[in-house]
C-alpha cells in the first residue's frame, strides 16, 4: 500500500480472486501514513505548528494516488470526499495544538484516518462496496489496543455482508458501543481481516504483505532465512509473539476458533507459495522458526525468605499486573530461592517501584534481596510443535550458542517443548540467530568466518588455496569458508558476514585497506561478532601472538603458524590451552612443528589414547635440512642460506633458524604437548655459527659475516664428509633433558638419508619402545605450510 503502483498490484490480485470468490478486502493505510499521523499528533501536543506541514504532505500524497488510479471524470468527487476527511483531521489536531493535550482516545481517532482514507480510494478503484469497520467492529474503551466484543461484532458483520460480492473495509479501526473511535493495536489490519473471516466462516483468510510468508528467521539478520511452507496455528502464535513481524499475534485466534486456514502471501511476488497457517503441524521439520525480542530486561527477586513461603509468586505477579507490566518470560529455581522474569526495558522503573513496595517489609528485614535488574538483554526462541518428539533439541541449542561464546542468562521451556527460549546479551542477537539457523536449518553446511593476519609468502599462499578450494569444500564437505578479514604488516581490510572477494584481494587490500593496527583489527572482529569466527596467524610476530588470550576468551578459535605463543612461558602456554577448553574454542598450531606434517595431531592422538612419550628425536627444521643437504665444498654456505631465505624456507631473519632458536621452539612445543613441563631456557643449544654472525646489526650485515666465516663452514663439511657422515641439526628429549645440536651422522643413523627440506620426528613411547613411530615429509615451504594451516582451519569446522 506504499504507492499507486503498489495499489494497482493489489487490485490485480483482488480482481483475479473476485472472479471466483466472494471477497472482503481489508486494507491498511498507505505505507508510513500511520507513523506520520502519530508524529503530527505529538508535534501538535507539543505546540509545534509544523504538524500542519505533515498533514499537507499526506493530503498531497493521497491526491496524487487518486490522480494516478481514478479516471478523470471521477477524480473531483473522490478528491472532495478525501478533502472533507482531511479537514476533519486538521480540526482535531488544531484542538490538540490549542489545549496541548493528546489523550489515548483522541490519538485513536487521529491514527485511524490512514485506513479510512486508503479504503475509500481502493473501494472506488475496484468499484467495490465500502464497509465502515468502525460501525461493524465493537470494542471496549481500552484505547490503543481495544478488546473486541465478538458477539455483537459477528452479528454486525454478518448483517452487513448479506448479498454482497466484493467489499472493501478499513483495517485497524473500530469503535465502542457509544461510537467512540478505537484501534486494535499496531498491525491491527490483519486482526480486522481475521475478525471478518471468523464472523463469516470464510473458506480462507489471506494476508498479503511484502514478504513471501513467515520466515525461518528475520531475513534482516539471517541472510539464509527462507519462507516456512506450512505451520500450525500454535506455532505461528509462538513465532509472532516472540518477535516475528509478518503477522500480528491476535490475528490467529479468531481463525483458530473457526478452523480457518491463513495464507500469508507476497503482493510483489504472487507466484511464491507463501506460508499456510493451519490446524496441524508439518512433521518434516520439527523446528519451524527462530525468533527474537530485543530491548529486554531481566528482573530477579531472590532471598532465603522466599523458600517454602506460599504466595510469593502471587504477590510478585499481582504487583506487576497492577502496574500493567507485561511479563514475557518466567523462570524459577527449584529451591524457590529466586524468581526471574523478562520484561520490556520500558517497564523496568514501574516494575522496580511496584515490587519494592510489595516486598518492602521483607527487604527491610533482609529476608528478600533488593530487586536485581539486568538491562540490554534479548530473548531468542526456537519454535516448533514437534520438537518434543526430537531428542536433544535443547542440548543442540545450548551447545551451538556455547561454542560461539554466547552466554545464556536464563532459560524457559514448557513441558510441550513448543518453545525453548533463552535470554542472552542484546549485542549477541544477530550471531545467536545465525548460529541456531545454521545448526537447525542448514545442517549440511558449516560456515567459517576467517580473519587472516600475515598475508605475505605463506599467508598469501593460504588465501590462494582457499580461493581455489572454496567451491570444492562447500560441495564435498559442506564447509563454507568465508574470509572476512585480511591484514599484512601495513594494511588491513575487514568485511562483514558476506565476506571479502578473493578475486583481486591483493589490490583491494593495498587500495582499500586501512593502516594495520592489531588493537583495531581485534576490536572490529569482536564488533562484527560473526558465528564460527577463526583468527588465523601466519606471522612470526610477538604482538600478534599476544592477542590469543583475548580471542580465546571471546570463544574465537585460533589457528596459528606462529610459534611464539606455544614456546613462550609454560604458564602462558597452559593458560591458552585452558582458555580454549573453557570457552569451547579451538587452539590449533599443527604447523608450529612440521609445517604440513601431522606431527602434533599424531602426538595428541597417542597421548589421548593412553600412550606415554619417553623420548623424542628429530630433524624439525626443513630450512636447516635444506641448507645442509645442499651445502658442499663447491657451494658457499652464504649462497645456500640466501637461496633458503628466498624460497621462504627460513624465517625472514635466517639467524632464527641457524641459531637453533626455531628448532628449540619446536622441541619445547613437542615436549609440552607430550605432557611435560619445559621452558625454553632449559633446552641446551650447541651453536655452530660464529658469534660475529649473531652480533650483526642487520640481516644484510649477517650475510656479510657468513661470507667472512666461509672457511669455518667448509671445515665443518670437510670433517663430516671425510668421515662418511652428513650434517644434521637434531633436537631431542630423553625424558629429563632436552637439546639442540649440529651432529654428523653416519649411514646407520635413521636421519642419514633425509632428503631436501624434509623433516623427520621419532617418538619412543610405551607402545613404540623398540621401534619408534616415525613421521617424515616436507617440513618447509609456503605451499606445505599454508596447506597445514588450511587443514587446521578445516578441523575447526568439526568442532561440536
Amino acid at each position: 500500500m506504499a504507492s499507486a503502483d503498489a495499489i494497482k498490484k493489489t487490485a490485480a490480485i483482488v480482481k483475479d480472486k473476485a472472479s471466483r470468490h466472494e471477497l472482503i478486502v481489508v486494507v491498511s493505510a498507505m505505507g508510513g501514513v500511520t507513523n506520520k499521523l502519530l508524529e503530527a499528533s505529538t508535534m501538535a501536543e507539543a505546540g509545534n505548528e509544523d504538524y500542519q506541514k505533515i498533514i499537507k504532505e499526506l493530503e498531497d500524497r493521497h491526491f496524487t494516488a487518486i490522480r494516478e488510479l481514478v479516471s478523470i471524470d471521477k477524480q473531483s468527487g473522490l478528491i472532495a470526499n478525501i478533502k472533507v476527511q482531511f479537514n476533519k483531521l486538521e480540526d482535531i489536531l488544531n484542538g490538540v495544538f490549542l489545549i496541548r493535550e493528546l489523550t489515548a482516545k483522541t490519538s485513536d481517532f487521529i491514527v485511524g484516518f490512514g485506513e479510512q482514507l486508503s479504503s475509500v480510494i481502493i473501494a472506488n478503484y475496484l468499484n467495490a462496496t465500502l464497509l465502515d469497520s468502525k460501525d461493524l467492529i465493537k470494542t471496549n474503551r481500552n484505547f490503543g489496543n481495544a478488546a473486541v466484543n465478538f458477539e455483537l461484532t459477528d452479528k454486525n458483520i454478518q448483517k452487513a455482508f448479506k448479498g454482497l460480492k466484493l467489499c472493501v473495509a478499513p483495517g485497524f479501526i473500530a469503535s465502542t458501543e457509544k461510537g467512540e473511535a478505537t484501534t486494535l493495536g499496531r498491525g491491527g489490519s490483519d486482526y480486522t481481516a481475521a475478525i471478518f473471516a471468523a464472523a463469516l466462516n470464510a473458506e480462507m483468510l489471506e494476508i498479503w504483505t511484502d514478504v513471501s510468508g513467515m520466515m525461518t528467521a528475520d531475513p534482516r539478520k539471517v541472510a539464509t532465512a527462507f519462507p516456512i511452507h506450512r505451520i500450525s496455528y500454535l506455532e505461528a502464535m509462538e513465532l509472532s509473539h516472540f518477535g516475528a513481524k509478518v503477522i500480528y499475534p491476535p490475528t490467529i485466534q479468531p481463525a483458530l476458533k473457526k478452523n480457518i486456514s491463513i495464507l500469508v502471501k507476497n503482493t510483489f511476488a504472487p507466484a511464491d507459495h507463501g506460508t499456510l497457517i493451519c490446524p496441524t503441524a508439518d512433521t518434516d521439520q520439527p523446528i519451524k522458526g527462530i525468533t527474537s525480542i530485543e530491548n529486554i530486561s531481566l528482573v530477579s527477586l531472590s532471598g532465603s525468605g522466599m523458600i517454602g513461603i506460599p504466595g510469593i509468586s502471587s504477590r510478585l505477579f499481582g504487583a506487576l499486573a497492577k502496574e500493567s507490566v507485561n511479563v514475557i518470560l518466567i523462570t524459577q529455581s527449584s529451591s524457590e530461592h529466586s524468581i526471574t522474569i523478562a520484561i520490556d526495558d520500558s517497564s523496568v522503573d514501574k516494575a522496580q517501584k511496584a515490587v519494592s513496595k510489595e516486598f518492602e517489609y521483607e527487604i527491610s528485614l533482609g529476608r528478600i534481596d533488593a530487586l536485581k535488574v539486568e538491562k540490554e538483554m534479548a530473548i531468542v526462541a526456537l519454535v516448533g510443535e514437534k520438537m518434543s518428539g526430537q531428542v536433544g533439541v535443547s542440548g543442540k541449542m545450548m551447545s551451538a550458542l556455547g561454542s560461539n561464546g554466547i552466554s545464556i542468562r536464563a532459560i524457559a521451556q514448557g513441558s510441550s517443548e513448543r518453545n525453548i527460549s533463552v535470554v542472552i546479551e542484546k549485542n549477541h542477537v544477530k550471531k545467536a540467530l545465525n548460529v541456531l539457523h545454521e545448526r537447525h536449518f542448514e545442517s549440511e553446511n558449516r560456515k567459517l568466518n576467517l580473519f587472516i593476519v600475515g598475508v605475505g609468502n605463506v599467508g598469501g599462499t593460504l588465501v590462494e588455496q582457499i580461493k581455489k578450494q572454496k567451491a570444492v569444500l562447500l560441495k564435498s564437505a559442506h564447509i563454507d569458508v568465508n574470509v572476512a578479514g585480511l591484514a599484512n604488516s601495513k594494511k588491513m581490510l575487514l568485511g562483514d558476514e558476506s565476506g571479502l572477494s578473493l578475486d583481486n584481494w591483493k589490490d583491494q587490500l593495498n587500495k582499500e585497506g586501512k593502516t594495520f593496527n592489531m588493537k583495531d583489527f581485534i576490536a572490529t572482529m569482536k564488533e562484527l561478532d560473526l558465528r564460527n569466527s577463526v583468527f588465523v596467524d601466519v606471522t612470526a610476530n610477538y604482538d600478534v601472538a599476544a592477542v590469543y588470550a583475548e580471542l580465546l576468551s571471546n570463544s574465537i578459535s585460533v589457528v596459528t603458524a606462529n610459534k611464539v605463543a606455544c614456546s613462550s612461558e609454560y604458564d602462558n602456554y597452559k593458560k591458552l590451552k585452558s582458555l580454549a577448553l573453557k570457552n569451547r574454542a579451538m587452539f590449533l598450531f599443527e604447523t608450529n612443528v612440521g609445517a604440513g606434517l601431522p606431527v602434533i595431531g599424531t602426538l595428541n592422538d597417542m597421548i589421548g589414547s593412553g600412550d606415554r612419550i619417553n623420548k623424542i628425536e628429530g630433524v624439525v627444521s626443513g630450512s636447516l635440512n635444506f641448507i645442509f643437504n645442499n651445502f658442499n665444498d663447491k657451494v658457499k654456505f652464504h649462497d645456500i642460506v640466501k637461496v633458503a631465505q628466498k624460497e621462504g624456507y627460513t624465517e625472514p631473519d635466517p639467524r632464527i633458524d641457524l641459531s637453533g632458536t626455531d628448532v628449540k621452539r619446536k622441541i619445547v612445543i613437542l615436549i609440552r604437548e607430550s605432557g611435560y613441563r619445559m621452558e625454553m631456557d632449559e633446552i641446551k643449544v650447541e651453536s655452530f655459527l660464529p658469534q660475529s654472525c649473531f652480533d650483526a646489526k642487520s640481516v644484510d650485515d649477517f650475510f656479510v659475516e657468513l661470507q667472512k666465516n666461509e672457511a669455518v663452514f667448509q671445515k665443518m663439511y670437510a670433517d663430516a664428509h671425510n668421515a662418511g657422515k652428513k650434517l644434521r641439526v637434531i633436537g631431542g628429549y630423553d625424558g629429563k633433558t632436552a637439546f639442540v645440536k649440529l651432529e654428523a651422522v653416519d649411514s646407520t643413523h635413521p636421519f642419514y638419508n633425509l632428503q631436501g627440506k624434509d623433516n623427520i620426528v621419532s617418538f619412543y613411547t610405551d607402545r613404540y619402545a623398540q621401534q619408534p613411530l616415525v613421521i617424515q615429509g616436507a617440513g618447509a615451504g609456503a605451499e606445505v605450510t599454508a596447506a597445514g594451516v588450511f587443514a587446521d582451519i578445516i578441523r575447526v569446522s568439526n568442532r561440536d
